[in-house]
């Protein structure tokens, strides 16, 4: 969905509010995609700074569903949005405006946009709850549910030789 600027780009002073409704249904992340389960209107409103540059404030909040990075559980992942930037005319050139590949000419790319938003506030690391205990490398238990028992012992690999002259002595 595209929304045109040039209007409020030749306006000075200028003010639009839009509200829609976004057509994604999910977020794709390296090789990840992660469905959209819920979607508040996107907030925009577009404010004419100086000839030829807009600032574009504005909030969405999004549910997307993805899994627990330690026990691998779904889990709701909830980003409320708030943005602003600042989108320039292709006339006009500056270091300051966060053009980001969402800027068609004097038209907005919404998807790309909030695809560039959903990734500056996406979380480094997906959690079901802080004190997730994760999955056990042995068997595969979900820690959280219940303890399976399985020796988790990791020998310091330091200590390695001075375990082999203590086993050797062991054998004889």
């Amino acid at each position: 969905m595209l929304i045109n600027l040039s209007d409020i780009m030749a306006s000075e002073g200028g003010k639009i509010k839009r509200e829609l409704i976004p057509e994604m249904t999910f977020f794709q992340k390296g090789q990840e995609n992660f469905e959209i389960t819920d979607k508040s209107p996107i907030a925009f409103c577009f404010t004419n700074v100086e000839k030829g540059k807009v600032r574009v404030t504005g909030n969405a909040r999004l549910t997307f569903k993805a899994h627990c990075d330690r026990c691998l559980e779904e889990v709701p992942v909830v980003l409320a949005l708030d943005f602003n930037r600042l989108v320039t005319s292709p006339e006009t050139e500056d270091e300051e405006a966060d053009d980001l590949g969402f800027m068609e000419g004097y038209q907005l790319d919404v998807e790309a946009f909030m695809r560039n938003e959903i990734l500056l506030n996406w979380p480094a690391k997906i959690l079901c709850d802080e004190n997730c205990k994760g999955i056990c490398p042995k068997c595969g238990q979900n820690l959280n549910i219940r303890d399976c028992g399985c020796d988790t012992f990791v020998p310091d690999p330091r200590m390695a030789v001075i375990q082999d002259i203590f086993q050797a002595g062991q054998s004889n």
